[in-house]
């Protein structure tokens, strides 16, 4: 059930702002009752060890984000309901061949189906909502609350896949989702794309914060910033724990402010002599909002290639984030008809993607565009990690072609969309929760949100480290770190397959990456176990067989020895014989090359 917040927000007679949360509609004599949080002094939060009652507790399990940027995706059950904030996915890691991303495990919910009663989404990234069409429609297709932009998203990547319609709803930042035990509602939050929100999730033993994504930014671009008044006022209500992004609390200071960035592009479109040309990211809208203001202004026309950066201008188009003149966007291949310094290009692929945009501009590939000398290319994104190596070959190729570069490390043409530490700070202070979780990011950079916690006054007995999978549990003023897990394996998508990739079939694929295979055919009588003609023998990634005639000579003669010697009782087993190939060519192969091919015996028997 939906239902709207009252707006305007009454003020109390104080001249403050009253909490949101005062007079629900859902608040009705049948409704519970928000459970009460006694003020506490505002210096520090208690510090006493609560031992655990009976009766029923919250549970909270990170099925994704506590180990790895990316796969985000957190759990909340109390009795039998169940709500999800966001299902992610994470981008493969190298020793991952094949792999084109990771999902959430969702065993824990095998026989819980009937008791989900929604997935919320905090944002549109898909970092956040990539995994939506393969894992929602096998947890029994669960409502999935999301705003405009992020629903939009949902929306058009759903037609990318052969599965069941999505139970997709459209929510605003007012509205309050009664959903079973909880009560879900939003709080406004920055971060670099559209529609980004907060979550805040009323239990019966106390109030969840999930700040998804996020960042203080006092000028955003075509928004407002943060909701510094509510965020306030759910604090001094009471939270008992907050849920909070780690991905830059490694870093000091406060986020550069949009405004700030903005300034700077202006600054390099103005003075370009030239084309400028600027990865980013696709889901980066405010940057390209950005963009195509400064352009309208400087009298530029604006080129966007990229299919998801295509993609996600006309989501942002349709729903009136981004506004501008129809003669201002134009098609890459219009370019050549405006002179260089009236056009402008945005792009994806600035991390380095072999098949993105950039780079097939970069190489010589694009269709209608090359890079030229009197270019501007501009590297409006940071560098996610794993990623250094393929964003500097790209920068070394654009170098190669005498255009010119600039980077967010040369000049501030990019701001994170993740709190740093003096922000963590502030957050901290104005939801003041018992517990605090650090959340999404590796495990290095929990640990460095947990020291942003320290620093403020909060001890380890109330800041949550947690692993993926490990089950946390609450109950009224308290709370604890349990010993049990849930499966959190990765799950691989694989083209057109879904968790039919495992830990071994990766094994396999690096150790043929490594060391290569060699396949060995062999046809042997089908009772007697005898070899008929010469055995056929295939190299891939282990040798050029035409330049090892002799090694490959001995290991047809090995393998015609092992077959004659094979006795009559095992002659008829091709699987003794197969054992038999691998193991005496395996040896061969590592006494005279010190390598480990992967040996395919095949067996024909006629």
């Amino acid at each position: 059930m939906v239902t709207k917040k009252p707006t305007p927000r009454p003020q109390t007679q104080k001249g403050g702002v009253q909490s949101k949360h005062k007079g629900r509609v859902f608040r009705s004599k049948d409704a519970p009752k928000k459970p009460h949080t006694p003020n506490r002094p505002q210096h520090q939060p208690r510090v006493q060890t609560i031992k655990s009652p009976s009766g029923d507790k919250l549970r909270i399990i990170v099925l994704g984000g506590l180990e790895e940027v990316g796969r985000n995706c957190t759990l909340i059950e109390y009795k039998n309901d169940i709500i999800i904030v966001d299902m992610g996915l994470e981008f493969p890691e190298e020793n991952m061949p094949g792999v084109d991303y990771i999902i959430p495990n969702m065993t824990y919910l095998k026989g819980k189906e009937k008791n989900i009663r929604g997935v919320i989404i905090t944002h549109g990234h898909y970092d956040h909502i990539g995994a939506i069409p393969h894992t929602v429609p096998n947890i029994g297709n669960p409502p999935i609350y999301a705003l405009p932009v992020s629903a939009a998203i949902i929306k058009r990547r759903q037609e990318d896949f052969h599965t069941k319609k999505l139970n997709l709803k459209v929510t605003k930042a007012t509205d309050v989702l009664k959903l079973g035990s909880f009560t879900v509602s939003f709080f406004h939050i920055n971060h670099n794309i559209p529609d980004s929100v907060g979550i805040v999730i009323d239990t019966p033993v106390g109030r969840v914060c999930h700040t998804g994504d996020w960042k203080f930014d006092f000028h955003p671009s075509g928004t407002e910033h943060a909701d510094f008044q509510q965020i306030a006022a759910l604090g001094k209500e009471g939270v008992l724990c907050l849920m909070g992004d780690s991905t830059n609390a490694n870093r000091e200071g406060h986020q550069v402010s949009e405004r700030v960035i903005g300034e700077e592009l202006e600054r390099i479109l103005e003075k370009a002599e030239g084309r400028v040309i600027v990865g980013t990211f696709a889901s980066l809208l405010a940057r390209v909002k950005q963009l195509i203001e400064i352009s309208e202004r400087l009298g530029k026309k604006v080129a966007i290639d990229g299919f998801s950066m295509r993609t996600n201008v006309e989501i942002a188009k349709e729903l009136g984030f981004i506004q501008c003149k129809l003669s201002t966007l134009i098609k890459p291949e219009q370019m050549d008809n405006y002179p260089d310094d009236k056009v402008i290009l945005i792009c994806t692929g600035a991390q380095g993607e072999k098949r993105a945009a950039l780079n097939r501009i970069a190489n010589g590939e694009h269709r209608s565009v090359q890079i030229r000398k009197t270019d501007t290319v501009i590297f409006s994104s940071s560098v996610i990690p794993g990623n250094e190596a393929s964003v500097q070959r790209l920068m070394d190729t654009v170098y190669r072609k005498r255009a010119k570069v600039v980077h967010y490390q040369m000049m501030d043409v990019h701001a994170g969309g993740h709190a740093k530490k003096e922000d963590i700070k502030l957050m901290l202070a104005l939801f003041k929760p018992k517990y605090y979780v650090p959340i999404e990011g590796n495990h290095f950079l929990l640990r460095e949100n947990a020291s942003v916690a320290y620093s403020m006054g909060w001890d380890e007995e109330h800041v949550f480290v947690s692993d993926n999978g490990q089950v946390m549990e609450f109950w009224k003023d308290g709370g604890r770190q349990t010993n049990e897990k849930v499966p959190t394996e990765y799950v691989f998508v694989d083209g057109l397959g879904v968790g039919d990739v495992s830990q071994v079939v990766l094994r396999d694929r690096n150790h043929m990456a490594e060391e290569g295979m060699v396949v060995v055919i062999v046809k042997i009588e089908k009772k007697t176990g005898k070899l008929f003609g010469s055995p056929d023998i295939v190299s891939r990634g282990f040798v050029m067989m035409q330049d090892n005639q002799k090694l490959i000579s001995d290991t047809r003669d090995l393998i015609k020895k092992v077959t004659e010697e094979t006795d009559k009782k095992s002659a008829a087993d091709p699987k003794y014989i197969r054992d038999q190939i691998r193991d005496k060519v395996g040896k061969l192969l590592f006494k005279r090359t010190e390598r480990r091919p992967m040996i395919l015996p095949v067996i024909i028997e006629v």
